[in-house]
C-alpha cells in the first residue's frame, strides 16, 4: 500500500476514450471500476490519471487477507500509549487523493461495506472506533480494477457494488497500438516493435484455449527491454513470456514453436 505523486504523467498511450472518461467521471466525483485482462494496462492508465489531474495516488494491491481495517486504520501500540494510524483509504479521503484497490474481488468481503458509503451520493467514510464521519472532499476519488475473465464466480463482484460504479473495459490494444506501446516502452526499432506486437496476437490467438491467461502487453514489452539490452530475442521471449505464461514443458514447447515461427528462431 502505498501513496505516489508525479510532476509529469507516466506515458500511457490512450486505446479509446477512456481519459475523457475518466476526467469526467472524477469531475462529477463518481466512483470507477476498470475491468480487463493482466497486463493491459489498467494500473499505468491510473496512475497517468492521477498525475494528470494532478491528484496524490494511494495504491492498494488487494489480497485475499486484506479486511477493512487495513483499509480504515487501526490503535496501535507504541512507548507513550495508544494512537490511531491511518489506513490507506482514510488517508486518501484526507488527501483529497485517488484512492486505487486494485484487483477488488480479492479481499474479504467485509471491504465492500466500507466502501459502499464512498461510493455513492454520500460519499463518507465511516470509522467506528474514533466515531468520525469522514466527508470525502471534491477532489477524492475511488477507483478499483479486477480481471473478470480470470476470476472465479465466487470472486465477483456483487450487483450492489458494481452498480455504485462509472465501468470502463480495457482490452489489449490492436496490432498496431501495441507496437507503438512496445516501441514507446522499450526503445526498439520498428520492426522488432512490430514482431513482438504480432507474436503477443499469435500467442493469444493459438493459446487462448489452452492457458489460464493469455500473455498482456505488460508481458511483450518486459521482452522488449530484455532484447533492447542484448538478449537474444528467442531467449527474451522464453524468459520474458513464455515461461511465465506455463510450467507445463509440453505447452512451453508448443508456445516456443509459435515464438520460432514469428521471432525467427
Amino acid at each position: 500500500m502505498n501513496a505516489a505523486s508525479h510532476d509529469l504523467p507516466p506515458p500511457y498511450l490512450a486505446v479509446g476514450d477512456e481519459i475523457d472518461l475518466f476526467e469526467k467521471a472524477w469531475r462529477s466525483r463518481l466512483p470507477v471500476l476498470i475491468k480487463g485482462p493482466t497486463g493491459c494496462g489498467k494500473t499505468r492508465f491510473v496512475e497517468h490519471m492521477a498525475a494528470r489531474l494532478g491528484r496524490p495516488l494511494f495504491t492498494i494491491s488487494c489480497h485475499d487477507d486484506l479486511s477493512a481495517t487495513d483499509l480504515v486504520g487501526r490503535h496501535l501500540i507504541a512507548a507513550s500509549g495508544t494512537f490511531w494510524q491511518d489506513g490507506p483509504l482514510t488517508s486518501a479521503v484526507r488527501a483529497g487523493g485517488i484512492c486505487y484497490l486494485d484487483e477488488i474481488v480479492e479481499a474479504r468481503k467485509d471491504t465492500s461495506v466500507v466502501l459502499h458509503a464512498l461510493s455513492d451520493d454520500r460519499r463518507l467514510l465511516p470509522i467506528e472506533r474514533t466515531g468520525e464521519q469522514l466527508q470525502a472532499p471534491p477532489e477524492f476519488m475511488l477507483v478499483v480494477s479486477y480481471n473478470p475473465g480470470y476470476q472465479h464466480l465466487l470472486k465477483g463482484l456483487k450487483p450492489s457494488t458494481r452498480q455504485r460504479f462509472v465501468s470502463l473495459r480495457f482490452d489489449h490494444p490492436d496490432l498496431a497500438q501495441e507496437e507503438a506501446i512496445v516501441s514507446a516502452e522499450t526503445g526498439l526499432a520498428g520492426d522488432m516493435a512490430r514482431r513482438l506486437a504480432l507474436l503477443a496476437e499469435a500467442l493469444r490467438q493459438s493459446a487462448s484455449d489452452t492457458l489460464d491467461e493469455v500473455p498482456g502487453t505488460r508481458l511483450i514489452v518486459g521482452a522488449g527491454r530484455l532484447i533492447a539490452a542484448g538478449c537474444a530475442p528467442r531467449q527474451a521471449c522464453r524468459a520474458g513470456i513464455i515461461e511465465c505464461l506455463s510450467d507445463d514443458n509440453e505447452q512451453i514447447a508448443a508456445l516456443m514453436r509459435v515464438v520460432d515461427m514469428v521471432m525467427g528462431s
